[in-house]
């Protein structure tokens, strides 16, 4: 049996992810952490980490980039295993993560979807082909009005896979508004849009002379995030040290 500390638990994946685990035969959530504890829930919940004396396997993370620090020195302190799922993390945040992967196992992830990490694949073995053929590159995603960070880590993701197979020689560019000029060849314009519900739409767009390729991934449900987010909590309990991302899930 895999035991799981569902950090953020009272957020919506947090409970999504709640709800899905009730139905695996072989994993659990032993205890939850979250800064508001006004659900009732089937495990302890702990307000502050700090106080969280649970034992566990691994730790499941969809809360956001202010609880990160807390939750590093958590699992380094525990020599636990996590899942990390928050987004908006700033660079000393993704230093200090890279740091505790060389004691504990860890996967990060922007997405946890089986959908877009196979439309990352596709990315990676079509995006050179077409920049060399003078295709502009750009990103539209939309999520709901709720959402924190813009531009998505899905977004970010997406653009470092097409910006890997490139040599790392495109720059980003979130706002065309504050500058008036023609658009650069060597870009990956990223775009967000926020509004009501929208659980997460992704558009890739290469757009050549006389012609358009555009991959889309739409989600309809956080479900696919809490499935992959659940599988991947499987693959890392009792993992060797390390960073694993949802390439070394999906094998």
């Amino acid at each position: 049996m895999i035991n799981v500390i569902m950090h953020g638990c009272n957020g919506r994946m947090g409970q999504v992810i709640s709800e899905l685990v009730k139905n695996e035969e072989d994993m659990q959530i032993v205890a939850g952490i979250d800064v508001v504890d006004n659900i009732q829930n089937d495990y302890p919940v702990f307000t502050d980490i700090d106080k969280c004396d649970v034992a566990a396997d691994v730790v499941i993370d969809f809360s956001s980039a202010k609880a990160i620090d807390k939750l590093i020195a958590f699992c380094e302190k525990n020599n636990l295993p996590v899942v990390l799922c928050s987004t908006g993390l700033s660079e000393e945040q993704i230093y200090a993560v890279s740091d505790l992967s060389k004691k504990v196992a860890v996967l990060r992830s922007g997405n946890m979807s089986l959908g877009i990490n196979t439309v990352i694949k596709v990315l990676k073995s079509i995006s050179k082909q077409l920049a060399d053929a003078g295709f502009d590159i750009e990103i539209v995603e939309k999520h709901h009005n709720q959402k924190l960070d813009a531009p998505s880590g899905t977004a970010l993701m997406l653009a470092d896979s097409i910006n890997e197979q490139l040599n790392c020689e495109y720059d980003y560019k979130y706002d065309r508004s504050s500058v008036r000029e023609k658009r650069p060849k060597k870009e990956i314009g990223i775009s967000a849009v926020r509004g009501g519900t929208i659980v997460g739409d992704h558009d890739i767009i290469f757009a050549g002379t006389d012609e358009v390729i555009e991959i889309k991934h739409r989600a309809y449900s956080r479900k696919i995030f809490a499935n992959g987010a659940i599988n991947a909590a499987k693959f890392l309990s009792g993992k060797e040290a390390g960073m694993y991302d949802m390439s070394d899930v999906l094998g």
